[in-house]
């Protein structure tokens, strides 16, 4: 029964929409989950408001499980859930090219006085203060090392990168799981792998590591 179907509430990052979430939602669909894309202002509110959005949105869900699919700042608006609401249904949770660790460009951007190009996204995360990892959920991070983006205009970023997150920034005390993809940061957003890296993740809490690696 589709009630039975477990849920993948699908967060997307920094200057975008829920829109560029949808072929990641198409697949998740066609792979048996039900899915819910939460768009939200990633400027004008902080991640710990957005998160608050967030929980309003889930607590109107019907489901016994629920998963997490986050991408770039979604996955700190999900840490930002889970700490100040922690009483959250069984599921997991997977982060792509999250800066767990907080953002190098940010950072950047802020010593030089740019922190208005991304407002207040800034506040609790991507300078690397977002709320630590305590809940039972599972989380698991994908990171990608394939340096193509808008972060090759910040020299000095931590390498390797995906273009605009190091791959250092995206480990997280406490997650279960990490691997490597060679796709840059939005590449995630369309990359088979990627997918399939993540509902192994919600099925078995771990990646599919190659044995050769």
């Amino acid at each position: 029964m589709s009630e039975q179907r477990d849920m993948v509430v699908l967060v997307h990052g920094l200057y975008v929409h829920g829109i560029w979430m949808g072929l990641l939602e198409s697949w998740l669909e066609q792979a048996g989950y039900r899915t819910t894309n939460y768009s939200y202002p990633t400027m004008t509110r902080s991640p710990a408001e957005n998160a608050a959005a967030l929980q309003r949105l889930l607590e109107e869900i019907d489901a016994p499980t629920v998963h997490f699919l986050a991408h770039s700042m979604g996955g700190l608006i999900v840490r930002h859930l889970f700490h100040h609401y922690p009483k959250q249904r069984p599921g997991r949770v997977v982060t792509l090219g999250t800066p767990h660790q907080g953002s190098y460009a940010a950072q950047i951007m802020h010593d030089l006085g740019l922190g208005f190009c991304v407002g207040r996204g800034l506040e609790g995360g991507l300078l690397g203060d977002a709320p630590s990892w305590t809940a039972p959920n599972q989380l698991g991070s994908i990171a990608g090392d394939l340096n193509v983006g808008f972060g090759l205009v910040f020299t000095g970023m931590p390498e390797p990168s995906d273009g605009l997150i190091a791959v250092v920034e995206t480990q997280l005390t406490g997650m279960t799981d990490h691997i490597c993809l060679p796709v840059s940061h939005m590449q995630m957003l369309v990359d088979p792998a990627a997918l399939a890296q993540a509902t192994a993740f919600f099925a078995t809490g771990r990646f599919r590591h190659s044995k050769a690696a």
